[in-house]
């Protein structure tokens, strides 16, 4: 598979070093690391990247003038934005200038490299989704992200981008994970065009990908309980279950 093309834009110098260095682990090909807003428009010209990582504060021109710039050139590549803002209206604002993605500082950098493996998994852009429904999904895909990272599974993987849409449907609708066969993998299957075969395979070889990492201990610590000793693994369902269960207990979709 080819190497996804990434040019970096990040005020930070330090956070630039670490985020570029962690997406190269990952896979990522970075063309370009730059603080210069101005310099947005050369870089897509001469690279066209996959994807471009868009820092708000930046030196001459800033996050937001960038986005304006990426839309009026039409640029094909994803970005996804980061920054300090936490107001519902100015990260809207990101969100309809063209980002596909806003992550509030401090940012990770294997959350980036996650982030960035969700986009290029997902078949389309979200686009329709505003206000406290918006706010609640980011969160959620976020919280989803961040325990993919902490038990070791890797956005590389198919079975990432599977997981975590049935994830959110068994939040959504918890009832769904009873008919985990005739209904889940079926509607994860349709989204991603894909069969549902396919997606049960690959949401078990995700788990087994983690569990064969033996972070048992990490993988306990993020349920706060003891679920699993030694190679012992979950079902589809019953990891699904667990991570919803423990999505719905904190309250993540409540309004």
């Amino acid at each position: 598979m080819q190497q996804k093309k990434i040019v970096v834009l990040e005020g930070n110098g330090e956070a630039a070093a670490a985020i570029s260095s962690e997406l190269r682990n990952a896979g990522f090909e970075v063309c370009a690391v730059s603080d210069d807003g101005e310099k947005a428009e050369e870089l897509v010209k001469e690279y066209d990247p996959d994807a471009m990582l868009v820092g708000m504060t930046l030196k001459n021109v800033d996050g937001f003038g960038v986005l304006d710039k990426l839309r009026e050139m039409h640029a094909r590549c994803a970005v996804l934005a980061s920054g300090n803002f936490s107001d519902d209206a100015t990260i809207d604002l990101i969100l309809q200038k063209g980002a596909r993605y806003y992550m509030m500082r401090p940012v990770n950098a294997s959350q980036v490299a996650a982030r960035l493996g969700e986009i290029f998994a997902e078949p389309e852009v979200r686009t329709s989704v505003v206000g406290n429904d918006r706010k609640n999904i980011v969160l959620l895909d976020e919280k989803i992200s961040n325990i993919f990272i902490s038990i070791g599974i890797p956005p590389h993987i198919k079975g990432y981008a599977y997981l975590r849409e049935g994830i959110k449907m068994a939040v959504e609708n918890p009832a769904i994970i009873n008919n985990i066969t005739k209904q889940l993998y079926p509607k994860i299957a349709e989204k991603f065009d894909t069969t549902a075969s396919k997606v049960e395979r690959a949401i078990r070889h995700s788990i087994e990908v983690a569990w064969n990492r033996q972070r048992i201990d990490a993988i306990n610590a993020v349920f706060g309980v003891r679920v699993y000793i030694g190679t012992e693994k979950p079902t589809n369902s019953e990891f699904i279950a667990l991570v919803a269960d423990k999505l719905i207990l904190e309250g993540l979709m409540n309004g």
